[in-house]
């Protein structure tokens, strides 16, 4: 089975991505980022995030470390998603201050709209290989990493 199609439970998402269950319980209940393989439908049931939710969520990490506010942060992910769809980890965020921007070829697009200024560029793609190591780590906790990688698909 792939990375890409295999499904995460709530607790091992929160832990690879590097966030708190509570934070993650609250993003999905406050619909930023909803599991796409199963959302909680009542007690005992199970949410069921994928691979690209792993991504996402470890985005929203990257800018809420960053100090962009949580507000901010929904704005930026609304954007993405309408104006993105494809590969969003291809694509480059510049941070500064509050403001978060968009770098598409030689555009430059006030994703929050309140914006000027451009200083720290946060290229998504080390969100993938962020992802990927974790995932590695999962797979073969041994630290046979050349196996993991070869099962990921590295």
């Amino acid at each position: 089975m792939t990375a890409s199609i295999e499904a995460y439970s709530g607790t091992k998402a929160a832990q690879i991505v590097g966030i708190t269950y509570r934070q993650l319980d609250y993003w999905a209940r406050t619909d930023l980022v909803r599991p796409t393989l199963g959302d909680a439908s009542g007690s005992g049931s199970r949410r069921r995030y994928s691979y690209r939710d792993l991504l996402e969520l470890r985005m929203i990490k990257n800018l809420l470390d960053a100090g962009i506010k949580l507000e901010s942060v929904r704005e930026v992910f609304d954007y993405l998603r309408k104006n993105v769809p494809s590969d969003i980890t291809s694509a480059h965020l510049v941070i500064y201050g509050n403001q978060v921007m968009l770098c598409d070829g030689d555009d430059w697009i006030d994703v929050v709209r309140k914006g000027q200024g451009v200083l720290n560029v946060l290229p998504l793609a080390s969100v993938k290989d962020e992802i990927d190591s974790a995932l590695l780590v999962e797979l073969r906790p041994d630290g046979d990493s050349a196996a993991a990688r070869s099962a990921v698909g590295s």
